[in-house]
């Protein structure tokens, strides 16, 4: 009888199926086809350029890593009984649970992207203590380098990374990453609080999937594997050299004087590599004003290209135009404006360098730091790259059409996208900019990444297939600006 049974069950879920076919609504019909048409094509582009896996890109990359806690933040919070809160407030560091409860609620609703150090380094610790034991909790590499590092070296690069590691920590990285930094007793553990769009805390209810970080991070800060990173360096030859993780510093109580040292020697590093090797800065949640203007005046001036979400663009052109900093802005921009914000951030930074030069040339010296020439936004719905014409960097439309898929792979956890797991939330046709008058593009299903050339640069946008059962939402960016760079050096 069992076995009949059992045999009935799978007739019956076959059944199921072909009916739900059958009956499936035109609309979800067209639906479903547009999905298929608009991934079969971005994977064509992506599949348009190869890595050569004879000579594999080098790439270094510093600084830094962690031990990555994940877990839902809703249930996190309400078993350690930190209750919503009914005044949301913005907070540059955190002290206690009411700031805590404070500054999630804060990011919570948007769906912002935040990142927050935990000056209570017993209260931190109670937090991880708490997230060890909730069922469903995950343990992963965490940091912007060892992140970008693993994506580089899975999609077929060489890769030196720069950062102090437990032996665990560096078993579990992938072939092809050898590691300059010392071997650590116990790795610092980051608590990364996800959360599903639609999600409900109290009174809020977030309007996409997003996480929200804290630390207590106190070594991380001081970029202890630079000088190790920058000895291993000369004989390393890379073609790309990529820097992030400077996020640990913010806010964090350094001594007086021991921020801008540690960053005048890491611009040191930069200005003395070989001009032929690009440099990338890969952008994070800052919220400290005097370290975003350092960033500018010994990081960002050498880099010529730049990575970075929704968030940190309009926070990073804010400053380039003299105002405040932006702490929280559109979570989901539309595509007009995240390209004039980037038009005004590739052109005031090329002005800056130009002025460098011209003082430089009037000084006698030589002119400090690189033109940028690559500059890429990812967002949850799109990804959009600036590449000046004729520079180092190659194939942007094939590193778009990689970025985007890369979004939903990492995302969904799955190398194989599932049409039936994504959505698009981009725009049927966009704005090239908000000026009026501006140019419409259509989304065209069997060419979704639009490319056209404005200025000394080329443009791409490409639509992202937004994965709607979320895996993970943390080392989104940090994934997909690597393997947009991959197609490019």
């Amino acid at each position: 009888f069992k076995v009949s049974w059992m045999k009935y069950g799978s007739f019956v879920s076959l059944l199921v199926v072909l009916l739900a076919v059958w009956f499936r609504s035109p609309q979800n019909a067209v639906l479903d086809d547009r999905l298929d048409t608009v991934l079969s094509s971005l994977l064509r582009a992506e599949k348009k350029v190869g890595v050569n896996n004879v000579a594999r890109p080098k790439v270094a990359i510093g600084f830094g890593g962690c031990v990555d806690l994940l877990v839902d933040g809703v249930s996190f919070l309400n078993k350690i009984g930190i209750s919503h809160t009914e005044n949301p407030v913005h907070y540059d560091y955190l002290e206690n649970a009411e700031q805590l409860a404070q500054s999630f609620a804060y990011f919570f609703a948007p769906g912002a992207a935040a990142e927050r150090f935990m000056l209570n380094e017993t209260l931190f610790s109670e937090l991880v203590d708490g997230a060890r034991d909730l069922p469903g909790n995950r343990w992963a590499v965490g940091g912007n380098a060892p992140v970008m590092a693993g994506r580089m070296a899975i999609e077929g690069c060489d890769v030196l990374l720069g950062g102090s590691y437990s032996t665990d920590f560096i078993d579990v990285l992938p072939e092809h990453i050898t590691v300059a930094g010392e071997v650590l007793d116990e790795p610092d553990i980051h608590l990364i609080l996800e959360y599903s769009a639609g999600s409900s805390w109290g009174r809020y209810t977030s309007r996409r999937a997003n996480r929200y970080i804290i630390h207590s991070d106190d070594r991380n800060p001081y970029l202890s594997s630079m000088e190790e990173f920058a000895k291993k360096l000369k004989d390393f030859n890379p073609d790309l050299l990529v820097v992030g993780g400077l996020q640990m510093m913010d806010n964090f109580p350094f001594q007086s004087g021991e921020r801008d040292a540690l960053l005048s020697r890491l611009s040191d590093l930069l200005s003395s590599s070989s001009p032929q090797i690009g440099i990338h800065f890969e952008m994070a949640s800052f919220v400290e004003e005097s370290i975003m203007e350092d960033l500018l005046h010994y990081v960002i001036s050498h880099a010529d290209s730049l990575g970075m979400n929704e968030q940190e663009l309009p926070n990073l052109l804010s400053l380039l135009k003299g105002s405040n900093i932006t702490v929280l802005s559109d979570p989901n921009p539309r595509v007009a404006t995240v390209l004039d914000q980037m038009r005004e951030v590739y052109r005031i930074l090329n002005q800056r360098y130009i002025d460098a030069n011209t003082e430089g040339d009037t000084e006698g010296n030589k002119a400090r730091g690189k033109p940028l020439t690559r500059l890429h936004v990812h967002t949850l719905a799109f990804q959009a790259m600036i590449v000046t014409r004729d520079s180092k960097w190659k194939n942007t439309m094939s590193a778009t059409a990689k970025a985007s898929l890369t979004a939903n792979r990492h995302v969904c956890g799955s190398n194989d996208i599932d049409p039936s797991k994504a959505r698009l939330i981009m725009d049927d046709s966009f704005s090239v900019s908000q000026r009026e008058g501006s140019q419409r593009i259509p989304l065209q299903e069997n060419r979704p990444v639009s490319c056209w050339d404005e200025d000394d640069y080329e443009i791409c946008v490409a639509p992202v297939l937004v994965c709607t059962e979320v895996y993970q939402t943390a080392g989104g960016g940090d994934n997909v600006s690597a393997a947009g760079l991959v197609l490019q050096i």
